[in-house]
């Protein structure tokens, strides 16, 4: 379609993106009309994981795009050099391709063309969907004739390939030949060689691939499981929509927020020297502990539900132990009434305690025991946690449980210790989503920035 440039805005100071329209296409209108589409796709869909268009505009005849800059690889550079990613680097990619591919189905328009090109990984893990120029808008008319091919082999879905009309379902096809390929190397259906006793459609068509297990290890199950669901040929059995698809990655992956998604594929890439410092924009910190592990990763887990029981457990034990100690079941029975003032002259539950050589069982002790009230040790209340929500250029916070607010907000809000889901939601520039941690007395500042918002 055209050239590409790299440019700087002068009055916000940012780097950006120009795609000029080649001049020889300027002549074919459906062209020039599939260019601006191009942009009106983009420009439509305000998500953190999908490429921004800042502006579309023709000047002396020739036809721009201006958009957002990705500094960083695309998929297809980073299969080429590491070959095959680890399962969970792929499933964190996987994981923020769909999150991009949900909003833009939200909006209306399949995408038609992802593949690992169109994939941009940037410095700080960000990951965007790129290239809206096929792109298929339900709001208005195709360009498309019936019968006609788009898309990019092997990165097409069966429909496509028959010029059949397509949906949503079509980019979810498309996505799991994607995650197969991330995770084996190379594409699941690929071009027939010369001599080959059938075609890349009718191996589509027929569902024949090797099962990714296969191909690699340690692939987690509910990988595969996502999989083949996204390969199934017929689109009534294949994945209906991108949200099924994320909360499946979601399940798997514990609910990891996008931040911490950034996090993890940077790191992974940077190790690996997939990503190199450039001079006077790199600034090296030091290496964050990963909070999935230890005591606060397992709390987070389905094992959480046990600690109650087994806290209880340890208190009737605590309990049990104490009282023996006192001598509350070691003392020989009385064989006439306590004297006035003494505590036994006041009805006791220890009186329905058998009376018996052997200890009493732990269900005994939790029924019957009285213990001294210094025993028992006193309800401790956790200090709140102190939470600043900043966001730019402003956002409406939602946080699990708790009312909505709009910043900006002078005071802190108070949280109990614990896991929250926070999002960040602005009108113009999209949902942005954080899991929040919080322990007893801590203070915490939650900052997010739209980075197609203009800078001040």
């Amino acid at each position: 379609m055209g050239v590409v440039y790299l440019a700087r805005q002068p009055d916000l100071d940012r780097p950006v993106v120009v795609k000029k329209m080649r001049r020889g296409l300027t002549v074919d209108p459906s062209a020039v009309e599939r260019f601006q589409r191009e942009a009106r796709a983009a420009a439509a869909v305000h998500h953190q994981n999908v490429v921004a268009v800042y502006d579309c505009f023709t000047i002396r005849g020739d036809h721009y795009i201006a958009a957002e800059y990705v500094d960083g690889p695309d998929l297809r550079s980073v299969l080429d050099e590491a070959k095959r990613l680890e399962p969970r680097i792929a499933a964190l990619l996987a994981l923020e391709i769909v999150r991009g591919l949900e909003e833009i189905h939200a909006r209306g328009i399949v995408h038609r063309d992802l593949k690992p090109e169109n994939i941009l990984i940037g410095t700080g893990g960000e990951t965007k969907i790129a290239d809206f120029g096929i792109a298929l808008d339900g709001k208005g008319f195709g360009l498309t004739r019936p019968g006609m091919m788009m898309g990019s082999i092997p990165y097409f879905s069966p429909e496509q390939m028959l010029g059949e009309p397509i949906d949503y379902r079509s980019d979810l096809f498309v996505f799991g030949i994607l995650l197969y390929e991330m995770i084996t190397g190379s594409p699941p259906f690929e071009p027939s060689q010369e001599g080959a006793k059938d075609t890349l459609l009718e191996r589509m068509q027929g569902g024949r691939y090797v099962p990714p297990r296969r191909r690699a290890n340690r692939v987690p199950r509910y990988l595969a499981r996502v999989i083949r669901s996204c390969l199934q040929p017929k689109t009534s059995r294949r994945s209906g929509t991108a949200t099924a698809v994320r909360r499946q990655l979601e399940r798997g992956l514990g609910h990891t927020s996008p931040a911490d998604c950034r996090y993890q594929i940077a790191t992974w890439l940077w190790e690996r020297g997939l990503i190199q410092p450039a001079e006077g924009r790199t600034e090296v910190r030091p290496l964050a502990a990963v909070r999935e592990r230890g005591l606060g990763g397992m709390l987070r887990r389905p094992l959480a539900r046990w600690l109650a029981p087994a806290v209880i457990a340890l208190v009737l034990i605590g309990v049990g132990v104490t009282a023996s100690a006192l001598g509350v079941f070691s003392r020989p029975p009385r064989t006439e009434p306590p004297a006035a003032g003494v505590r036994g002259d006041v009805p006791s539950a220890l009186s329905q305690v058998p009376t018996r050589n052997e200890r009493p069982t732990i269900e005994e002790v939790a029924a019957t025991a009285v213990v001294p009230a210094a025993v028992v040790p006193a309800a401790v209340v956790a200090d709140p946690a102190l939470v600043r929500f900043v966001a730019w250029p402003w956002a409406e916070v939602r946080i699990e449980g708790q009312e909505s607010f709009v910043t900006p907000r002078a005071e802190p809000v108070s949280l109990a210790p614990g896991a929250y889901q926070v999002v960040f939601e602005h009108p113009s520039f999209g949902r942005a989503e954080y899991t929040l941690e919080l322990v007893a007395g801590e203070q915490r500042r939650l900052r997010h920035v739209y980075d197609q918002a203009p800078r001040p």
